[in-house]
């Protein structure tokens, strides 16, 4: 009977494990490999640092020269720290904006809680592609909001957004809102409202009730939310591509510049072991208070 248990738990946890194996660890350590070779003009343009001598045995050759570089060189530095707080305030404004939604919503009839969820939803039946082309249209200096603005005489020249530090904050919130809200909401929805009406019998003022009661235990939905909007924006390149300036460099713009325009595979492996070591402290954060929220 346990080894039927044991046998029925390997078939459902090997499937995500090869997905893991195959898709991530594979190309992470392929990669890795790479961020220890040394630029060369070839295909591939990177040498081998596992080479055989003469009498036939491996030798390893690793170079340091990589990582190196992204220490002493000051685009790099500038690159990870203008992403991490490009993705900071990202995620602070998703959260002020997400909460009252979400909250909003979880209150909402059960009626009213599916149509706001289909408009929560439905931007992504559209082209993320799409929708920051389509938010470019909006915010450029012709766009429809400096239109609006103009006819409304709220201003006297049209606004500069766009290919700013404000146009990329915009799309980045404007594109993973959603990410805040639905966890979010799947996590007050499922509050005891018992719980605040006893908080009201005691005395205690809305205000108090919200942030001694529903503010701790929504705290799961503000670390899950949190993590999908962080992760995501901190190597962000679509959205800085577009709507950002040239000045505006984050660290999916220089992967991109490193692969295809200087063709230095081994810095930009280098700078992509960098980036996802970087990454690891929030997931692992996350993977903690959802161990701790499951245990309890």
């Amino acid at each position: 009977m346990n080894r039927t248990r044991h046998a029925r738990r390997w078939l459902i946890i090997l499937p995500p494990l090869l997905f893991l194996l195959i898709f991530f660890l594979v190309p992470f350590f392929y990669t890795l490999k790479i961020s220890f070779a040394e630029s060369v003009i070839r295909i591939p343009p990177f040498t081998d640092i596992f080479t055989r001598t003469a009498d036939h045995r491996l030798h390893l050759t690793l170079d340091l020269n990589n990582f190196r570089r992204l220490f002493t060189e000051e685009v790099y530095g500038l690159a990870y720290l203008f992403s991490l707080r490009t993705a900071f305030f990202s995620t602070l404004t998703c959260l002020l904006l997400g909460y009252p939604i979400a909250y909003a919503m979880s209150r909402a009839p059960r009626a009213t809680q599916k149509v706001l969820l289909l408009a929560i939803i439905l931007p992504f039946w559209t082209s993320f592609l799409l929708r920051v082309y389509a938010l470019e249209a909006v915010i450029q200096n012709d766009g429809i909001l400096n239109m609006l603005l103009l006819r409304l005489g709220l201003i006297s020249h049209p606004l500069v957004i766009m290919h700013t530090n404000l146009a990329i904050y915009i799309g980045i919130v404007y594109s993973y809102l959603p990410y805040m809200v639905l966890p979010l909401f799947a996590t007050l929805q499922k509050l005891d409202p018992a719980l605040l009406e006893a908080a009201s019998d005691l005395g205690s003022p809305p205000w108090r009730a919200f942030l001694d009661i529903t503010l701790p235990l929504s705290l799961p939905g503000i670390i899950a939310g949190s993590m999908l909007v962080f992760i995501p924006a901190v190597g962000e390149f679509v959205i800085p591509s577009l709507l950002g300036g040239p000045g505006n460099l984050m660290i999916g713009r220089v992967l991109w510049d490193e692969f295809f325009t200087n063709h230095d595979w081994p810095v930009a492996s280098a700078v992509a072991i960098a980036f996802v070591v970087l990454l690891v402290g929030p997931i692992a954060i996350y993977q903690y208070f959802s161990a701790r929220h499951l245990e309890s």
